[in-house]
């Protein structure tokens, strides 16, 4: 059995051939660490911590390195940290650890490696010396700027015209540039920013361009050429597209992934998620506020709502899609209730499903039909391969309600503290379960309308 992709690069359906099965090796962009991550952000950390998983089964745990990086210096986190009055390595410290309670709420896997932007600006010097050494990249005024026209293919990857590159990469104006296209790839810093020693001999402190970051971590945890290289399509161009020139032009290489993947764009209720639309949703507003269709969705009905929709294909994240993954999730436990003894049973159909360029779709039409056959004849068959694909999608199915008496009690306290409108106290207590596994949800009991909370232990 193939495991079949679709590669940006060459745009179509290629067999999955990695360079050295015994270490399959995956960069995907992170975030960059200012503010909560929003549902736009969580299309990529899921479908590719599905690829991550499906990789994992077929070559082995121990032989797949993901690398998701986080950006830390960015003219973005300076503003922020700015406007609220803080340090810059605050805002990056508590705004990364929100991204990993939100991916953790999704049962997203940590990644293998995590590399930060700070941590490698030594790399990233190395690698601007060594274009600006073999010509393809020039000192001007203090900055370091990469000369397209030395990548006689530059553009290859997005597919795109001169002039469409051009208006797609907001292109600065700048009297000290050879060229139009040509991008930073280190540029002085301001008074009270972050700054390094510069390299080439400036005289002056700088910092570097978003996107020498990623090809200097890529680099120093994956090699000079690995196998994916993933993100959201908005990031094929300039991002992914300078990462390439710059990675192949300073290693002399044809190639800088094998396989380039991009999942497609996200919009909510039919419109562009914007804030001037009003419609502009982080993560942490979905898992803890009632923002959203008016109540809280649990990382589990987030994850299912999200791989419902193929991951190359526009999504439209509705609360029409959350109330029906819900359900689809409350249908597949139900199945699975009456099979305790049950333990889960990979179906090579399943796998085969997912090695068709992540079909999801089809896979969880697959699973439907497996939980109607646990239904009929196929009993405790079915119920094993539908217990072992949700573990592959990285969502539970076989879930329990029973909590220790100290967990009960602090269910009660938390009740009270609700009554008291303590809210804080309440929240505290909240996050204190979810770190055990405890998934409350809240509500009002029909008959005598008083407030009474339930839960989900997630295994």
């Amino acid at each position: 059995m193939s495991l079949l992709l679709y590669n940006t690069l060459t745009r179509r359906k290629d067999v999955f051939r990695p360079i050295d099965p015994q270490n399959v090796r995956m960069y995907v962009c992170g975030p960059t660490v200012y503010d909560y991550a929003h549902i736009g952000n969580a299309r990529p950390a899921i479908v590719f911590d599905l690829l991550f998983r499906l990789l994992r089964h077929v070559y082995g745990d121990t032989h797949v390195t993901y690398v998701r990086n986080i950006t830390d210096v960015d003219d973005k986190i300076n503003a922020r940290a700015a406007d609220e009055g803080v340090s810059i390595r605050d805002l990056t410290e508590r705004t990364a650890a929100q991204y990993h309670a939100d991916l953790k709420a999704l049962n997203c896997l940590p990644p293998t490696i995590e590399p930060r932007a700070t941590e490698h600006i030594g790399q990233m010097k190395k690698m601007i010396e060594t274009l600006v050494e073999n010509g393809c990249a020039y000192v001007a005024e203090d900055h370091v700027l990469f000369a397209v026209a030395s990548m006689k293919d530059y553009g290859r990857l997005s597919g795109r015209s001169l002039d469409e590159m051009i208006a797609g990469a907001r292109v600065e104006v700048a009297p000290y540039k050879r060229d139009a296209m040509d991008f930073v790839l280190w540029k002085p810093s301001k008074p009270g920013e972050p700054g390094w020693d510069s390299p080439c001999g400036i005289a002056v402190q700088g910092r570097p361009g978003w996107h020498i970051e990623c090809s200097a971590m890529s680099e120093t945890h994956l090699g000079k050429t690995f196998d994916i290289h993933g993100g959201g399509i908005d990031l094929t161009f300039p991002h992914h597209e300078n990462e390439l020139a710059q990675s192949r032009c300073a290693h002399g290489t044809d190639m800088m992934a094998s396989v380039w993947m991009h999942n497609g764009f996200l919009q909510v209720e039919g419109r562009k998620m914007s804030k001037s639309e009003g419609n502009f949703i982080t993560i942490h507003q979905l898992l803890e506020t009632e923002t959203f269709g008016g109540r809280k969705w649990p990382g589990d009905v987030l994850r299912l709502a999200m791989l419902m929709t193929h991951y190359r294909e526009p999504i439209d994240f509705s609360v029409r899609k959350l109330e029906q993954a819900e359900a689809t999730l409350a249908g597949w436990r139900r199945t699975l209730s009456e099979f305790e003894g049950v333990t889960p049973e990979m179906s090579g159909r399943f796998v085969e499903i997912l090695s068709d360029d992540l079909n999801t779709p089809q896979a969880i039409t697959w699973m439907h039909e497996c939980a109607g056959d646990a239904k009929g004849g196929e009993g405790a068959v079915a119920a094993a391969a539908l217990l072992a694909a949700g573990d592959l999608l990285g969502i539970a199915l076989r879930v329990s309600n029973e909590i220790s008496d100290a967990a009960r009690k602090l269910v009660e306290e938390r009740l009270a503290f609700i009554r008291e409108k303590n809210w804080a106290e309440a929240d505290r207590i909240r996050d204190a379960l979810r770190e055990q596994g405890i998934q409350l949800k809240d509500g009002k009991d029909p008959a005598t309308g008083e407030r009474v909370t339930t839960w989900e232990v997630m295994q």
